[in-house]
Parts: C-alpha cells; sequence; structure tokens
C-alpha cells in the first residue's frame, strides 16, 4: 500500500497535498483498493465553498457509492475531471487521480488531520 508521506490524512480516507495556499485533494490507495473499480466521480459544484467535514461529492466504484469529505475549508477553485477515464483513481491516487482543489481559507486546519504515521495507524499497515 502506498502512503506518501509528504501528504496529511483524514480519517475518512482523503489525502491532502498543499502547494501556494491550494490543497490538491483526492483518496487514498487505501480507499481506492477498499471501494474496487472506480467507474464515476460525481462533484456538483465546481466552485463551492466547503468547510472541514463537509461531503463534496461522491466516488462511485463497482462494489458501492462512498461520499467525499472536504479536508479543509475553502473554496473549490478546481475538478479534475476523471470521468474520462475514471481508472485513473484507481491506478495513480495520488498523481493524475486527484479530484479537487481547494484554496485554504483556514490554513491551521491542516494541524487537524493525521500525518503519515497517524494514517498507516489506522489502516494497519
Amino acid at each position: 500500500m502506498n502512503i506518501p508521506a509528504d501528504l496529511k490524512y483524514t480519517n475518512e480516507h482523503e489525502w491532502i497535498r498543499v502547494e501556494d495556499g491550494v490543497g490538491i485533494i483526492g483518496v487514498t490507495d487505501h480507499a481506492q483498493g477498499e471501494l474496487g473499480d472506480v467507474v464515476y466521480v460525481d462533484i456538483p459544484d465546481a466552485s463551492a465553498t466547503v468547510s472541514k467535514g463537509d461531503t463534496f461529492g461522491s466516488i462511485e466504484a463497482v462494489k458501492t457509492v462512498a461520499d467525499l469529505y472536504a479536508p479543509v475549508s475553502g473554496q473549490i477553485i478546481e475538478v479534475n475531471d476523471v470521468n474520462g477515464s475514471p481508472e485513473v483513481v484507481n491506478s495513480d491516487p495520488y498523481g493524475s487521480g486527484w479530484l479537487v482543489k481547494i484554496r485554504l481559507s483556514d490554513p491551521a486546519e491542516l494541524d487537524g488531520l493525521l500525518t503519515v504515521d497517524q494514517y498507516k495507524a489506522l489502516v494497519g499497515a
């Protein structure tokens, strides 16, 4: 299982990488493995303002549908249209399989997210 050390994680299995005040967010390798083959990602409002913990969309796999939760508060500024090739969420969850970019409104919220070691403990890695 791939769990990059340079990211922050949520208990709901999202990851975030911050670059210049913008958080790039996706689902973890563990999450995509549990979901199975991803077939569709639904992010209905590409310009929404979200609060930490809010649902901002859903991810549909062969096995199930799961909600996507914002790890931080802010404005969604970009949505990665992975629906043309939804399998990229499975094959490259930390790269081209990212889901949204959010301009952070409160960078201090990052301190409440899981470190790589805490996430490894959560998933038993």
